[in-house]
C-alpha cells in the first residue's frame, strides 16, 4: 500500500490463521520497536562466488565500517514478507532480511537487525545509530534530498484470485472485491468502479490484509488487491489455492538507505546486489519467499525518482 506523503510504505505484521498465514497490517499507525531482531550474514568464502566475499566490492568499504565489522540497521519489523519477527519475537527475518545479509557478507561484513518505528530509520541512520536501513523504502525525490539509496527491487500493485478464476482487473464490475482499508487500493478500486457500466464493485474492506486474503480462499470474494510482494507472499502461503492475477501496476523501486556522503559505501552495495543477481543468489531468496516478480537487474544509487 501507500502513504500518501512518503511513497508505497505499509505497516505490517504477521498473522496465522488456521491453514492460512499470509501478512496482516495496521495501516496509519507506527509500531514502536520492541526486542530487537538481530541476525548474521552467512559464512563468507574468499571465493566471491554465491556466498562467498567478494574482494574487489569489500575493499569499497570504508574504513571505518570494515573495521567494526558488523552493520547496524534499522528496520521495522512488521511488514511480512519483507521484514517481520520470527516465532521467537525477536529474529527479524523476511526476504529483505535475508537479501542484505547476502549484500553484506559479499562486503565482508555481518549484520545486527534493529526493530525501530518506520519513520525513525532515516534520521537514525542520519545520526550514525544505524548504518544502513532496510524496510522496504521507496525511492522518492524527497528520500533522496535526505539520504543516498540504493534500488534493489520494485513493488507496485498486484491482484490475486483463486487459482483458476476468470476475473482480471479490467473483468471485476459485477463482481466482489477484497482490500485493506486505508490503503491506495481502496482508491484504485473504487476509480474502477465508478467506471463500471454493467454492474457495479461490491468493495470488501478489511482491517487486516490476512482477513482480506482469507475471504478470498474461502470464495466470499472473487479476487483481492494489495501491494505486490503481500498478494505474491499471500499465494505462497495459501499452498496453490490462490493465484496471481494480470500485472503489477503502478511499480516504484525500494531502495537500501545509506548516509547522504555514503556514496562509495553506496556504489559497493550497488555493486554486490548486482553481483548476486549475476551468481543467481539474488533469484533463489525472491523465490523463496515467493516475490520475484519485482525483481530488477540494474541497481543503481540514486535511480530516478518520482
Amino acid at each position: 500500500m501507500f502513504r500518501t506523503s512518503s511513497g508505497r510504505r505499509a505497516i505490517l505484521g504477521l498473522a496465522v490463521a488456521a491453514a492460512l498465514a499470509t501478512s496482516m497490517a495496521a495501516c496509519g499507525s507506527e509500531t514502536s520497536g520492541g526486542d530487537s531482531g538481530t541476525g548474521a550474514a552467512p559464512a563468507a568464502s574468499a571465493s566471491g562466488g554465491s556466498g562467498g566475499v567478494d574482494a574487489a566490492l569489500a575493499a569499497k568499504v570504508p574504513a571505518d565500517i570494515k573495521s567494526a565489522g558488523t552493520l547496524t540497521i534499522g528496520t521495522d519489523s512488521t511488514y511480512a514478507p519483507s521484514e517481520f519477527l520470527d516465532q521467537d519475537g525477536k529474529t527479524v527475518i523476511g526476504f529483505d532480511v535475508d537479501l542484505f545479509n547476502a549484500v553484506a557478507t559479499k562486503l565482508g561484513l555481518k549484520t545486527s537487525w534493529q526493530s525501530a518505528d518506520f519513520t525513525s530509520i532515516i534520521p537514525g541512520v542520519n545520526s550514525g545509530k544505524y548504518q544502513v536501513g532496510v524496510s522496504s523504502f521507496t525511492v522518492n525525490a524527497d528520500r533522496e534530498k535526505q539520504v543516498t539509496m540504493i534500488s534493489y527491487f520494485s513493488a507496485g500493485t498486484q491482484w490475486a484470485a483463486k487459482a483458476g478464476a476468470s476475473i482480471t482487473p479490467d473483468t471485476a464490475c459485477g463482481k466482489k472485491i477484497a482490500v485493506q482499508t486505508g490503503t491506495v487500493q481502496v482508491d484504485d478500486i473504487t476509480k474502477r468502479n465508478k467506471k463500471c457500466t454493467s454492474g457495479k464493485i461490491t468493495i470488501d474492506q478489511y482491517q487486516k490484509q490476512s482477513d482480506a486474503t482469507n475471504a478470498v480462499v474461502t470464495g466470499k470474494d472473487d479476487a483481492m488487491l494489495a501491494d505486490s510482494p503481500v498478494a505474491a507472499y499471500a499465494v505462497k502461503q495459501t499452498s496453490g489455492q490462490l493465484a496471481l492475477v494480470g500485472d503489477i501496476y503502478d511499480s516504484a523501486p525500494y531502495g537500501y538507505v545509506v548516509g547522504k556522503t555514503q556514496t562509495d559505501f553506496a556504489g559497493a552495495i550497488s555493486g554486490a546486489v548486482q553481483a548476486l543477481i549475476a551468481d543467481g543468489t539474488y533469484k533463489q531468496i525472491l523465490d523463496k519467499w515467493g516475490v520475484s516478480a519485482g525483481a530488477i537487474t540494474a541497481p543503481a544509487v540514486n535511480p530516478p525518482a518520482s
